[in-house]
């Protein structure tokens, strides 16, 4: 006789195990004296009599344990042994990376030589590991990352278009290892966000030039950050590049990011004018034995388990920016990338081109122009960030050799006449 579920929640403990059928086919309830109800499915695998746990009730209900029982009978009839089935997947999940040990493996292989890696990987321990660290990685949906990017975006919404791009990159990495078949947040879309359009103006530059000189004492920001920060607005790089500034990259003239590195995979090359070559030099007093040309104040565990100092990150230079905002003398709020924007305004009133702008900042050139143009546009990179250098000395008071700076558009009608 088929049981109900009001039968089954009113099974109540004995002082013995026992077993309760759900109609003639081998599914049974077995109920300790504890009270601990569990599906058991018997049957005969080549004549020889089994026995398989479907699962504990409540957490499986009966038409869950209905549905299971189909299941292993098919696989019966197909001449499987449904018990052995189940106890190799099982053994195959546990022995199946956790999200965890997928962060791990991406770390190593990927993340670790990215400019911004640590950041990212600060962003993932913060707001994924607590909920997902343990789970299988297979085990992971769609609906699970539509759920946490919900909740992250409710307090940080481009935070939560941040994670999501973290996210698939690292599904997409599991994918080709073979760790999942494919990834469940193929074809996400990260939600529009509001643009930004901040721009310091002269006076702002010329308020956080002067706090982020050295001698300063009153404004206590940690030197090399004090440099990093000028070093962004000198070659307008994103700041997550600026922060892991390695030796190994420069000589006199060229500081060269290279594409395994670089956001858009393409790699950089990086004037070095007088005023980038200073704040280079004092960062080497700063250095120590590191690689990185603005190193952290804090002690890092290397790859072999020795303490060393490890570079900059974004987090510190947007921290140092938050912090001493009302000390430097600039009230309204902006980030470490707004020094990026204000240094591609200023190319625009210098009257730089804009594919010659693009190519200083580093932004991949779109379209046809993509396929078709391999030029490096270096030394016009280099008078584009000579004519800044000039202009930025205007702005902040440093003599300048030379006298006003002419724009770029207004040369070209001079030459004209």
């Amino acid at each position: 006789m088929a049981l109900s579920d009001l039968q089954v929640r009113k099974l109540v403990p004995r002082e013995s195990r026992f077993e309760v059928p759900d109609g003639g086919k081998g599914l049974f309830i077995r109920v300790t004296p504890k009270g601990a109800k569990t599906w058991v499915y018997r049957y005969r695998f080549q004549g020889i009599p089994r026995r398989m746990s479907l699962g504990s009730y409540p957490g499986v209900g009966l038409a869950d344990a209905r549905t299971k029982h189909a299941e292993a009978m098919q696989d019966l009839q197909q001449g499987i042994d449904p018990g052995l089935k189940a106890a190799q997947a099982k053994a195959k999940m546990k022995a199946a990376p956790t999200f965890e040990d997928l962060l791990e493996e991406f770390w190593k292989m990927e993340l670790h030589a990215q400019p911004s890696g640590k950041e990212r990987r600060r962003l993932v321990e913060k707001d994924v590991i607590k909920t997902w660290g343990r789970r299988k990685v297979s085990s992971i949906t769609r609906r699970d990352a539509v759920l946490l990017l919900d909740g992250v975006r409710k307090r940080a919404p481009v935070g939560a278009n941040r994670l999501l791009g973290i996210l698939v990159r690292m599904f997409n990495f599991a994918a080709e290892r073979g760790v999942i078949d494919h990834s469940p947040l193929s074809g996400m879309k990260r939600k529009k966000e509001k643009a930004r359009a901040r721009v310091l103006t002269d006076e702002e530059i010329k308020s956080l030039w002067n706090a982020l000189d050295l001698e300063r004492k009153d404004i206590d920001i940690y030197r090399p950050t004090k440099l990093a920060l000028k070093m962004i607005l000198l070659t307008g790089q994103r700041p997550g590049e600026v922060a892991a500034m390695r030796w190994d990259q420069l000589d006199k003239e060229w500081w060269t990011i290279p594409e395994e590195v670089y956001k858009t995979g393409e790699g950089n090359r990086v004037p070095i004018l007088p005023m980038t070559s200073a704040a280079i030099e004092e960062a080497r007093t700063y250095s120590g034995d590191t690689p990185f040309v603005f190193a952290s104040s804090h002690d890092q565990k290397g790859e072999k388990g020795e303490r060393r100092k490890g570079p900059l990150t974004v987090r510190a230079l947007s921290n140092a920016i938050r912090r001493h905002r009302a000390e430097i003398g600039i009230p309204n709020h902006f980030t470490p990338h707004d020094l990026r924007r204000t240094l591609r305004t200023r190319l625009a009133e210098l009257g730089i081109e804009d594919i010659v702008a693009e190519k200083v900042l580093g932004h991949k050139l779109q379209g046809v122009l993509a396929i078709y143009n391999r030029y490096s546009y270096d030394e016009e990179k280099r008078q584009a960030l000579e004519l800044w250098e000039k202009r930025l000395k205007q702005i902040v008071g440093i003599p300048a050799p030379t006298g006003k700076v002419i724009p770029l558009a207004k040369k070209r009608l001079a030459k004209g006449r």
